[in-house]
């Protein structure tokens, strides 16, 4: 039987081992944490017997997240599985600094110009009308623009210049800027016109299309809903798995990886583990650590990740006396210096009674700070510089900014206390981030190497690794994972199916147009759109063009 070790216990590492357990591959997961699911678990605030859960941030399942549902659906818990725990949203709230709040609004369209009208984001009410309908028309370049040309043009500039911000109204650049952050953790100067209009893309499709929820979130915190479930299938399917367990180092012998290297309670060489296969599916700031130059020789392209960008995008809980609802799905603050995000769960958590961990207790808002470089509004300084009392202090008076209009719904009174993501540690200078999330900037799709990256007996499976969905997510780890597999599959020749892939969908209205750009971009000629109306008009206001 083909033995495989995994070194990572977070969503990719998980899946692998799924889907190879599942075919009858004997296969041990070491993770360095002392609980699984990186960071998608959830963590207890306190030793007791039914603590309360903080969170690295939120979960959330759009419609386009198919491939962790997919894994979900097949995690027996209860009567039923896992995915049973994913409860559907409703709303969007867009909230400003002036207490003032909107509800997003969706429909289905059946025509080109009713997708260009559908398109229109939710917080574009109040822009320009010219710059609203530029943004459409850069909208629309994606989607009609062949793939070869997003790979090799689309992702070679970034979001910012693409939709030519600069040249645009102060509202236009300070309202993409939150959407892009507050959505996918980019600033839309760095990352690509490629990853940020593909996935904004299909955030807005998943918002249109009836046949999938739009959105989802977990009834209960992640480890109970998901997390341990899984935990206790993988069992079930003969999984070793090994918390509190960090490798220190890969070994090879020139060629292959002959084993992994345990570190001792002292940091040095501990347990040998060895075995046929090896899939690495640790973070890209802990891969970076493990992948020797030796392994850099047999497979250049893992010495190109460590030119790969990260940024911090960490979460924080709210415990409130109250249950203060909110809208029921996400709320984005629109104005917010550090790209708020926020969800009141306790509606959604139907299957966790916040009365039985704590008396005081009845509420929680789980909230997500993008932009950590920004100076706050209480104490004039970027999250990054603050302690970890004045970062709380600063996000409650940020939300406090954007929801207490006429009614006070967040009063001082509610809050009982908070947690923040523990990967946020003390330092003379502010704080540290030991779990920072991997971005996609500019031309990085290049250092993104493949899960099977050419060495004979190890596999990636992180969300570094080439997707579909190219952005660091539950759903990018989860494929990666399942390539992983895949390849482990194939080299040891086992038969059966592979684990299920699928690629990004988009309107197939829009076919004809890529088909035809294909053509086009063959042929070295540029897309139809590379100059629209409305750039040359600002190009005119400037006193160039004709």
């Amino acid at each position: 039987m083909t033995h495989v070790a995994v070194v990572g216990g977070g969503i990719g590492g998980l899946t692998a081992a799924h889907e190879l357990a599942e075919r009858g591959l004997e296969v041990t997961v070491v993770e360095a944490n002392d609980r699984f699911g990186g960071k998608a678990r959830s963590i207890p605030i306190d030793d007791g017997p039914a603590p309360l859960h903080g969170e690295h941030g939120f979960r959330f399942f759009p419609a386009f997240y198919r491939h962790v549902v997919d894994t979900m659906a097949r995690i027996p818990d209860g009567d039923g599985t896992v995915a049973d725990n994913l409860v559907e949203t409703e709303a969007t709230l867009i909230a400003s600094e002036n207490g003032t709040g909107r509800i997003a609004e969706t429909r289905t369209p059946d025509t080109v110009r009713g997708w260009l009208e559908a398109l229109r984001p939710a917080f574009a009410e109040d822009l320009p009308a010219d710059d609203v309908r530029f943004l459409l028309e850069r909208l629309l370049y994606v989607l009609t623009a062949c793939e070869d040309r997003r790979e090799d043009e689309l992702e070679n500039v970034s979001w910012w210049t693409f939709i030519d911000a600069d040249n645009r109204s102060p509202e236009f650049r300070n309202r993409l800027a939150y959407a892009t952050q507050a959505l996918v953790a980019l600033r839309p100067q760095v990352g690509s016109a490629r990853t940020i209009g593909t996935v904004y893309l299909q955030l807005l499709f998943g918002q249109l299309d009836p046949t999938r929820p739009t959105e989802r979130v977990l009834n209960a915190p992640t480890s109970e809903a998901w997390i341990d479930p899984w935990v206790r299938h993988l069992e079930s399917l003969g999984v070793d798995l090994r918390p509190n367990t960090p490798v220190r180092r890969l070994e090879t012998d020139r060629r292959r990886v002959t084993g992994a290297v345990v570190a001792d309670g002292s940091g040095g060489a501990g347990e040998r583990i060895e075995a046929d296969e090896y899939v690495l599916a640790v973070p890209i700031e802990v891969a970076s650590e493990l992948v020797s130059p030796e392994l850099r020789r047999i497979a250049p392209e893992l010495g190109r990740i460590e030119r790969l960008d990260t940024a911090w995008m960490n979460g924080i809980q709210f415990y409130l006396r109250e249950d203060v609802e909110l809208t029921r799905g996400h709320q984005v603050y629109a104005d917010a210096p550090w790209a708020l995000t926020s969800i009141s769960q306790q509606q959604f958590w139907t299957g966790y009674d916040l009365e039985d961990r704590a008396d005081d207790v009845a509420g929680v808002l789980s909230v997500i700070a993008s932009d950590w470089d920004a100076p706050g509004v209480l104490y004039g300084k970027p999250a990054r510089n603050c302690t970890r009392e004045e970062i709380a202090a600063e996000i409650w008076s940020q939300l406090k900014t954007h929801l207490n209009g006429p009614d006070e719904r967040l009063r001082d009174e509610l809050l009982v206390d908070w947690f923040l993501d523990p990967a946020i540690v003390e330092t003379d200078a502010g704080v540290a981030n030991r779990s920072p999330l991997l971005i996609n900037t500019v031309g990085s799709l290049r250092n993104r190497p493949p899960a099977d990256v050419g060495v004979p007996n190890l596999t990636l499976a992180s969300d570094y690794v080439r997707t579909n969905s190219d952005l660091a997510s539950m759903e990018s780890a989860n494929e990666a994972g399942r390539r992983a597999a895949n390849a482990v599959l194939d080299r040891r020749g086992v038969r059966g199916s592979r684990a299920q892939l699928w690629d990004l969908e988009e309107p197939a209205v829009f076919d004809p147009f890529k088909r035809q750009d294909r053509i086009r971009y063959r042929l070295g000629l540029p897309h139809p759109a590379a100059v629209t109306q409305s750039l040359r008009r600002v190009t005119r206001g400037l006193g160039g063009g004709r």
